[in-house]
């Protein structure tokens, strides 16, 4: 096993996960709602009546190719080093991705999994990007629930380790309700730029300070 369980998990600062471009090194680290491992991790922790218990963490990216990209980029790093991964999808992008990838893509790798939720929209086998305003609308609203069922359900399982961690999209923020009711830590992963990630985290401000919306001006998309 590698080094990196050469370190204890425990509860510390809050962290933020930024995927970064390729000008960028990724996972970048700027601060949000989850929880910093140390540097003194120690395998006992996956200990388990005297088997070992691999550490399962739960991606959930925003349901569009440039957010699912990322986050299954850092799943696959982290399954090379030893973690179960459970990947999450909505049902409309998981029927995307048999399509382009084949059925034997999802058990292409072992204790590597695919799961579904939904998106709370109406069922379409349209190939194409939904409308961003209404899933990201629906998803805050519907999505929720059904997580819970599926959390509920993978530590329930005997096929798989109960759940370690949830590493979600900046986007997906029902985790972090998720993962409070569960116990379970939380990670918010970022794939704009630190410079976009930056302004996010500005929002507030410019709208408490007056600045936005721009008076008199209307913006149409």
């Amino acid at each position: 096993m590698s080094q990196l369980w050469d370190r204890k998990i425990e509860k510390t600062t809050p962290i933020e996960i930024v995927a970064g471009s390729p000008n960028r090194q990724p996972g970048s680290i700027q601060g949000s709602t989850a929880y910093k491992p140390s540097l003194n991790w120690d395998m006992s922790a996956f200990y388990s009546m005297g088997s070992i218990t691999k550490p399962h963490a739960v991606f959930v990216p925003y349901p569009a190719q440039g957010h699912v990209n990322p986050l299954m980029q850092l799943a696959k790093l982290l399954h090379s080093r030893g973690f179960y991964v459970t990947f999450v999808n909505t049902e409309f992008n998981h029927r995307r991705l048999v399509r382009s990838k084949g059925s034997g893509f999802l058990t292409s790798l072992s204790d590597f999994r695919f799961e579904t939720i939904s998106d709370g929209l109406p069922p379409s086998d349209r190939d194409a990007t939904q409308d961003i305003w209404v899933l990201s609308d629906s998803v805050q609203k519907n999505c929720l629930g059904p997580f819970k069922e599926l959390l509920a359900k993978l530590n329930g399982s005997s096929e798989s380790p109960p759940v370690s961690c949830i590493i979600s999209d900046g986007s997906m923020s029902f985790t972090i309700k998720a993962a409070k009711e569960f116990g379970i830590p939380e990670a918010q992963f970022w794939t704009t730029s630190a410079c976009g990630f930056m302004a996010y985290l500005h929002f507030r401000e410019l709208i408490e300070g007056g600045i936005v919306p721009f008076k008199g001006i209307f913006l149409s998309y």
